[in-house]
C-alpha cells in the first residue's frame, strides 16, 4: 500500500489536529517517512511493526519488575530484531526516517525509542520519552515505579550519574538540578523531535529548501505553536518567498486569534513586508 503525498500531509494534518496524543507514535512516523519515500510500501513496514509487538507479546509473559522488563525490551528489539544505535554515520539523514531506520537496523536515539515505545506499549507497559535535551532518553515504568533507558544503546538502563555525563558530554557544563529535563514529553513532542533532527542537518548544509519543507511538515503536526510558525516564515522569507511568509502569518493568525500573539505577529509582518520594498 503507498500513499501519494497530498494523502499523506492530509494524514499527518489529521495528527496535528487532534487535542491529545490519541494516535499511534509508530504509525505517525511511519507517515512522515513517507513523505521521502512515497514508492515504499507503509504495509511492509507495519508488518514489521507488528512482528515486534509479536514477539514481545510471547517474551513479556510473567514479567513485572523494571529490570526485568528494560531486559526483554532490549532483547527482542536490539538482538532478536537486531536494531543498534548509529555510532559510525550518526548524522547520516537516513537514520531519522523511520522506514530507512527499519531497512537498515541502525538510526539515531529518538528513531530507536519511537520503535522502544511501540514495542513497550504493545504489551501495556507504561513508556515515554523525555525532554532530555541533545540526546532522547525514555522511561519506563512499572508498578509506580520508574528507570531510565537510552534507546541508542540497547535499552540500557541510565542513572542519574550516566545523565551527569551525557549532559557534560554533549553540552560542557553540569546539568542543572532541573525536574524539566527528565519531564516525559508528549507523543507529538517525539514526532517534532524526529523531525528537528532532519531540519538541523539540511540547514547546516545549507539546504533552505528542505529545512522549509520539514518545517512545513513540523507546523502541521503543532499548528498552534508560534515559534515554529515563526522560523518558518523567517526561512522562507530568506529564499525569497516573503508573500508566502506574510500569508501563511495571515493564516495562523486568523486560524489560531490568541492576543498574546497579536504584537509579536504584527512585528514579524511588519519586519517582512518591509523586505518587499
Amino acid at each position: 500500500m503507498t500513499f501519494n503525498k497530498s494523502d499523506i500531509l492530509a494524514r499527518v494534518e489529521a495528527i496535528g489536529a487532534q487535542d491529545t496524543d490519541a494516535f499511534d507514535i509508530g504509525e505517525a512516523a511511519l507517515l512522515l517517512a513517507a513523505l521521502d519515500l512515497p514508492e515504499n510500501n507503509i504495509a511492509d513496514y507495519r508488518d514489521q511493526l507488528d512482528l515486534i509487538a509479536a514477539d514481545m507479546k510471547a517474551a513479556s509473559r510473567d514479567v513485572d519488575t523494571l529490570a526485568d522488563r528494560a531486559a526483554v525490551l532490549s532483547d527482542v528489539l536490539y538482538r532478536q530484531h537486531l536494531y543498534q544505535g548509529d555510532v559510525e554515520t550518526y548524522d547520516d539523514p537516513q537514520n531519522a526516517n523511520l522506514m530507512q531506520v527499519m531497512d537498515r537496523r541502525k538510526g539515531l536515539p529518538v528513531a530507536l525509542g519511537i520503535l522502544a515505545i511501540h514495542a513497550g506499549r504493545a504489551v501495556g507497559w507504561e513508556v515515554s520519552g523525555l525532554n532530555f535535551p541533545g540526546h532522547f532518553l525514555l522511561r519506563l515504568g512499572s508498578a509506580g515505579e520508574y528507570a531510565f533507558i537510552d534507546p541508542f544503546d540497547e535499552a540500557r538502563r541510565v542513572s542519574g550519574g550516566d545523565m551527569q555525563k551525557i549532559f557534560m558530554r554533549l553540552h560542557g557544563q553540569q546539568m542543572p538540578q532541573q525536574a524539566d529535563l527528565i519531564r516525559p514529553v508528549s507523543d507529538r513532542e517525539i514526532l517534532v523531535r524526529l523531525q528537528n533532527n532532519i531540519k538541523i542537518r539540511a540547514l547546516n548544509e545549507g539546504n533552505r529548501d528542505r529545512g522549509i519543507e520539514i518545517l512545513q511538515t513540523i507546523a502541521l503536526l503543532i499548528p498552534r505553536n508560534v515559534e515554529t510558525l515563526t522560523e518558518l516564515a523567517l526561512l522562507e522569507a530568506s529564499v525569497g518567498s516573503i508573500k508566502s511568509a506574510l500569508g501563511r502569518i495571515d493564516d495562523f493568525h486568523s486560524r489560531n486569534p490568541n492576543p498574546t500573539h497579536d504584537q509579536h505577529l504584527a512585528s514579524l509582518k511588519a519586519k517582512l513586508s518591509r523586505s518587499l520594498n
